[in-house]
This record gives structure tokens, C-alpha cells and sequence, in this order.
């Protein structure tokens, strides 16, 4: 078994997404593009299956995986389903959208319940009007995607759950 070959428990990814990302490939397309949110979930699950299953190699991963996603237009839904995470979810990839630049609520949740993060966005937020560019997520995250479109997603599931592996081995 290869260094990048990982054993391990169940793994277990939560991918959170914020207001209007149900609107995904309806509205403003210019920016966020054409893809619906449901495609970039497809996506997510068939890139985290090769990854699982590669044909004609081993796998870069030996566990269970599982990829829950989840949208809300709510703040306050945003922030329960984070604290319903604790002690079930591993890893946390989020595109809080507009909450991004304006919720202490889901900081704090996600400082909280103590649970790694990724931050994905669509857009590069720091190429956009001056309001998007400070985000109250970067800082306590592991990582932040920006800029990637759809793929950005997929990016951070795996590096999600590449950082878990690395955990689990020290």
C-alpha cells in the first residue's frame, strides 16, 4: 500500500451551501456560471467514487466515505444544521455565499463545534466588488478555494478528505 493510499474509519463530509445557491445555473451566469447545484453534488459524488475505485489502480483511499450536502437560504438554519454536525461529521465544506462576508453566527458556530473547514467559492471573491473580500470564514479554516467554478467543490472534498487522512495518521 502506497503512502497515498489511506485506511481508515468512516469519513464523514458534511457540504454546506448558503442563500441563492439554489439558483445555481439561473442566476447570474456570467459569474457563477451555468452548472446547477444538484450537478455539482453529482460531480462531487463521482469524482469521491473514482477516488474510492479507480479503474486499473489502487485506490488513492481505503475507507468509507460519506458526503452529505445540504443548502439553506437561512442563517439560522445554516447554523443548526453546523451544530447538529458535532461529534457526527469529520469535515465541513462550505460556501456560506453572502454569509461570507457578514455572519458571526456561522463563524462561531463552526469554531464551535470544533470540526475542520473548507471554504469554496464559486467567484473569486477577492477579484469582485470590495464588500466580498474579507471573509469571516478564511481565518479558521483549513483552506479556502476560491475563483475554481464548479470543480472548486470537488477540489475540496478532496482535499477534505486527504487533511482527514493526514490526521488519521498522526
Amino acid at each position: 500500500m502506497s503512502d497515498a493510499t489511506v485506511v481508515a474509519k468512516t469519513m464523514r463530509l458534511l457540504v454546506l451551501n448558503g442563500p441563492n445557491l439554489n439558483l445555481l445555473g439561473l442566476r447570474e451566469t456570467a459569474i457563477y456560471g451555468r452548472t446547477s447545484l444538484a450537478s455539482i453534488e453529482a460531480d462531487c459524488r463521482l469524482h469521491l467514487d473514482r477516488m474510492c475505485r479507480p479503474t486499473g489502480q489502487p485506490p488513492l483511499i481505503d475507507a468509507e466515505v460519506e458526503l452529505d450536502f445540504f443548502q439553506s437560504n437561512h442563517e439560522g438554519v445554516l447554523v443548526e444544521r453546523i451544530q447538529q454536525a458535532r461529534g457526527v461529521v469529520d469535515l465541513i465544506v462550505i460556501n456560506p455565499a453572502a454569509y461570507t462576508h457578514t455572519s458571526v453566527a456561522i463563524r462561531d458556530a463552526l469554531l464551535a463545534v470544533e470540526i475542520p473547514v473548507i471554504e469554496v467559492h464559486l467567484s473569486n471573491i477577492h477579484k469582485r466588488e470590495p464588500f466580498r473580500h474579507h471573509s469571516y470564514i478564511s481565518d479558521i479554516a483549513v483552506g479556502q478555494i476560491v475563483g475554481l467554478g464548479p470543480d472548486g467543490y470537488r477540489f475540496a472534498v478532496e482535499a477534505g478528505i486527504r487533511h482527514l487522512a493526514r490526521l488519521a495518521r498522526e
